[in-house]
């Protein structure tokens, strides 16, 4: 076989091993030193110290100290800890509750209340599977009794709790930050309007949907309805302190008065304080957030090793190559490029999540932006929006399977992928959007930070 054949095979290979449940992290790893060291052999072993005198330990070596040292990558640690210690915080339900009394003259209003309440929470988290399993635990059981359909109430909290990797602060934004070397200022300034569009698409849905069948979402009875001065004073302390920790973390970023590592770390001062104030701050629950933190960053860290031995011997094989020379013989337009790296991380999102279609596939398109004159930034929101429909595509949707783990037998599995397509057609829509208004990414970092040049 030649050297491309064996890159194609090793690209092949872990797809299938990915697809058999092996860990992700270390299945990278073990194939990109499995195959670099035949991709780097040099032959005449006489000795056992001769086995690893192979080139590849060297790269290996040299990729885990660039991890460690990559000064983008330290905002994701703080970035968990703030969204840990959030979520530990009791907000999310006081939140909820006042959201959906405010709301209530509107068609739909738990679940407007519990699509803001995901965006609000998962913006301060970040952690998809932590923003559904909370939201299940607490606005399902809240919309069955108050006899919301149960696929229509399942997709809200699924779509609601995905937004979190795409607005801002998002890690996700960090990680492909990191790995196609863009700015996280201006990713962070083209996911703004991108995210907002996308949340405001699923309430504009909530609502049509409801006032053309009213029977999927009763009305409040008017005597659970509290006094407005309640509902006020619910809302302010729990819908504010909040948002306006959000807030001051984006604009430190987005002002240019902070580093995203430097406002994460505001960021998690400020859900300390935060919880101290909602007087949730104890020992304990400060202790399972580091925990959780160190094992999410270790987890994040270990993808990140894997990833860039694994796309070095890969590219060293002659993969990359392969790949842009087959997809440059199509002499496709920029669109026709487009629509096909967005089909194919489309179907790759139905069997894999978005941290390995980030890492590994995404790499295999962005040299080939220069050839077509695609903005990186523009191109990276089209990916982040498809990204999240790897959350929202059966029968890997993991959305759906979160959700099912705390509901257990309240609802079945098939229920709740139905009442996600819905919002995956709002994804794709959305994506066509962007594409025909491309200012909706790339106005706000232009107006910032100056006109991006190729």
């Amino acid at each position: 076989m030649t050297d491309p054949q064996v890159a194609i095979l090793m690209l092949c290979l872990f797809i299938l091993l990915v697809l058999l449940g092996f860990p992700i992290a270390f299945t990278l790893l073990a194939m990109g030193v499995g195959f670099g060291y035949y991709a780097y052999y040099q032959g005449g072993i006489e000795t056992f110290g001769d086995l690893f005198s192979n080139n590849i330990f060297y790269l290996l070596n040299q990729n885990t100290y660039s991890v460690m040292e990559n000064d983008t990558l330290v905002a994701i640690p703080l970035f968990l800890f703030m969204g840990y210690v959030v979520e530990r915080a009791n907000i999310v339900n006081r939140l909820f509750y006042s959201l959906q009394m405010a709301a209530r003259n509107l068609p739909g209003s738990m679940a407007i209340a519990a699509l803001i309440t995901c965006a609000v929470f998962s913006t301060a988290s970040g952690i998809v599977g932590a923003v559904v399993t909370l939201m299940g635990l607490l606005a399902f059981p809240a919309m069955a009794t108050a006899g919301y359909d149960k696929k229509f109430a399942s997709g809200v909290i699924c779509a609601g709790g995905t937004l979190g990797i795409l607005i801002p602060p998002s890690i996700m934004l960090i990680v492909y930050a990191a790995i196609a070397e863009l700015s996280p200022l201006r990713l962070y300034a083209a996911a703004m309007f991108p995210g907002l569009l996308l949340a405001g698409l699923y309430i504009v849905y909530v609502i049509v949907r409801v006032m053309s069948q009213p029977s999927l979402a009763p009305k409040p009875r008017d005597e659970d309805v509290p006094p407005a001065r309640k509902i006020y004073w619910d809302l302010m302390v729990s819908f504010v302190p909040l948002t306006a920790l959000i807030g001051t973390v984006l604009g430190s970023i987005l002002g240019g008065l902070a580093t995203p590592a430097e406002a994460a770390a505001m960021g998690a001062l400020g859900g300390l304080f935060l919880a101290l104030l909602y007087r949730s701050l104890s020992w304990e629950k400060v202790k399972e957030s580091v925990f959780l933190t160190a094992k999410a960053t270790a987890m994040v860290c270990w993808l990140f090793i894997g990833s860039w031995t694994f796309a070095s011997v890969f590219s060293y094989l002659g993969g990359h190559d392969v790949i842009e020379h087959w997809v440059l013989s199509f002499d496709l337009e920029p669109w026709q490029f487009l629509v096909l790296v967005q089909i194919i991380i489309f179907v790759l999102g139905w069997p894999l999540e978005w941290s390995e279609i980030l890492i590994i596939f995404v790499p295999i398109f962005l040299p080939m932006l220069d050839n077509f004159g695609v903005n990186p930034y523009f191109f990276a929101m089209l990916v982040a929006l498809n990204l999240q429909t790897s959350f929202l595509t059966p029968p890997m949707a993991m959305s759906a399977y979160y959700l099912k783990g705390v509901l257990k037998n309240q609802i079945e599995l098939m229920d709740i992928f139905k009442g996600i397509l819905p919002y995956l057609a709002i994804v794709i829509f959305s994506m066509v959007l962007l594409y025909q208004f491309p200012g909706i990414a790339l106005w706000l970092p232009d107006y910032l930070f100056g006109v991006y040049v190729q």
